[in-house]
């Protein structure tokens, strides 16, 4: 069986989900192939999409969230002349030769604009190969409701039906299976062990601060907030590819990677072991993250939202009970002195993440592949 995941560039996440869809599909025997639409039709679309992102969202967050918010509530389908339908049109026709040569079972899409450009050439009776899209946030992304002929839909969860059906998408292609996420997230490390691997105190109040990896917020500020909440803290901060994040700390800890209760990493490979070691995590709420946290069963404090997609992660984890959020009015200090004096609101959070979690969300949609496919999966 042959499996073609479709991505594109905006951030780090939907690439993220599309590694972690292939790792399931592989151990299920299927073979695969991940592509990033826009890097193989034209570097300068390419180009322009990753860096119109950034640069956006992080410069023009005022800007992005208007607009984003005008998608959202779009009553009308996109005009054929619109300059995402316009680019993608283009896309469909340049990709279809693609498509035929690799002659995939099944096409997976973690990203809605490699969906639309499936979705043109299904218009068009050029792809009888059925389509999942894949949404990587906790809420429907804008256009979604816009390509009917994408026949399955992934969603973070159940609770999320109700919004996909009011926004369009019909409730039989909805498939709640949740975000995927690499295996190891599945599994945990007991406490003690994680601990004394990192070497970290039994008993110290434990901390997992990450800002993300395109730069957002001033992790040395994070920090100097959470020593003024208590300087007792250990705090695992992980700054990712940011090599200026991760110079400024290692600046503030005296040039030690590990010292008073700071440990300074840089991109690694292990933060399922630095969650099961910690008691709760500061993070961005991009959707892969929170997604992860869920699984571990982490409490989470969440500081600098992407405008948008992360203002709704917000709203969902808020209004479930999984989360606090940092606002001007309620600051870091005081969100983790929240929670560490008031353990039984540590253990409702994880009452609430109990109920929403699906850490075998890439597992259940590689054997949903299977079966659409008429393959068995080797768990059957």
């Amino acid at each position: 069986m042959k499996v073609l995941i479709l991505t594109v560039t905006a951030g780090f996440g939907h690439h993220a989900t599309a590694a972690a869809i292939e790792t399931e599909l592989k151990s299920m025997g299927a073979e695969t192939c991940v592509v990033d639409v826009y890097k193989y039709i034209s570097k300068f679309i390419y180009e322009a999409v990753d860096k119109g992102y950034l640069l956006s969202t992080k410069y023009a967050s005022d800007v992005y969230r208007t607009a984003y918010t005008y998608l959202e509530n779009k009553t009308a389908p996109p005009s054929s002349l619109s300059p995402v339908t316009l680019v993608n049109t283009l896309c469909a026709l340049k990709f279809e030769k693609f498509l035929d040569a690799f002659s995939a079972d099944a096409i997976i899409c973690t990203h809605i604009f490699a969906a639309q450009i499936l979705n043109e050439l299904k218009a068009r009776d050029k792809l009888p190969t059925p389509v999942i899209g894949v949404i990587t946030d906790y809420t429907i992304h804008p256009y979604w409701e816009d390509v009917p002929h994408v026949e399955y839909v992934v969603i973070a969860s159940d609770l999320l039906k109700f919004r996909a059906v009011k926004r369009g998408i019909p409730e039989k292609a909805l498939l709640p299976f949740g975000i995927p996420i690499r295996p190891k997230f599945a599994h945990s490390t007991p406490k003690a062990e994680a601990r004394e691997a990192l070497s970290i105190p039994l008993e110290a109040k434990t901390i997992l601060l990450m800002a993300g990896s395109m730069g957002y917020g001033h992790i040395d500020d994070l920090v100097k907030k959470i020593r003024a909440a208590d300087p007792g803290y250990e705090i695992l901060a992980v700054c990712g590819n940011n090599k200026r994040q991760y110079r400024t700390l290692l600046e503030l800890n005296g040039g030690e990677a590990v010292h008073n209760g700071l440990h300074v990493f840089g991109f690694i490979d292990n933060v399922d072991l630095l969650m099961d070691a910690a008691d709760c995590i500061v993070t961005k709420p991009g959707g892969l993250t929170v997604s992860e946290a869920l699984a571990k069963m982490l409490p989470m404090v969440l500081v600098s939202p992407i405008p948008g997609q992360e203002e709704r992660n917000i709203e969902f984890l808020l209004n479930n009970g999984m989360a606090l959020l940092v606002t001007k009015t309620f600051e870091l200090d005081e969100a983790i002195q929240y929670l560490f004096y008031h353990p039984e609101r540590i253990e409702l959070m994880k009452r609430s993440i109990e109920i929403v979690r699906k850490p075998y969300a890439g597992r259940d949609l590689a054997e949903f592949v299977l079966r659409l496919c008429g393959k068995e999966s080797p768990r059957s």
